[in-house]
C-alpha cells in the first residue's frame, strides 16, 4: 500500500500523522510499500499515485480530484492518535483493498 500524509506545510503535523498512520495500518495488517509526508500543494498534485491519503480534517476537500480518481482520503482530527486513524480506516473502503 502506498500512503501519503499531507498537511499545510508538510513538516510537523504530517510527520506526526505519518507515525500514527503507519502504526495503525500495521496493526490492521496492511503492508506499506511507500509512505511519504508532504505539503498540501505537493500532496494535491501527487495524490493520484497513492492508495490512501491521510490529512487533517480541514484539508479533506483539497483532495476531491484524488477521490474522483479512486484514492481513499481520510481526514483525521487528532493527528497523534493511532486509535482514531485505525477506527477511520476500519470504516473506510481501505479494508476492501487489503
Amino acid at each position: 500500500m502506498r500512503v501519503l500524509v499531507s498537511c499545510a506545510n508538510g513538516s510537523g503535523t504530517s510527520l506526526m500523522l505519518q507515525r500514527s498512520a503507519e502504526k495503525a495500518l500495521k496493526e490492521l495488517g496492511f503492508k506499506i510499500t511507500a509512505i511519504n509526508h508532504t505539503s498540501i500543494a505537493e500532496g494535491k498534485s501527487t495524490a493520484r499515485n497513492f492508495d490512501v491519503v491521510f490529512t487533517p480534517l480541514n484539508f479533506v476537500n483539497m483532495f476531491d480530484q484524488a477521490i474522483k480518481q479512486g484514492v481513499t482520503v481520510i481526514g483525521i482530527q487528532n493527528v497523534m492518535s493511532a486509535k482514531e486513524v485505525k477506527e477511520k480506516v476500519e470504516k473506510s473502503d481501505l479494508m476492501n483493498k487489503k
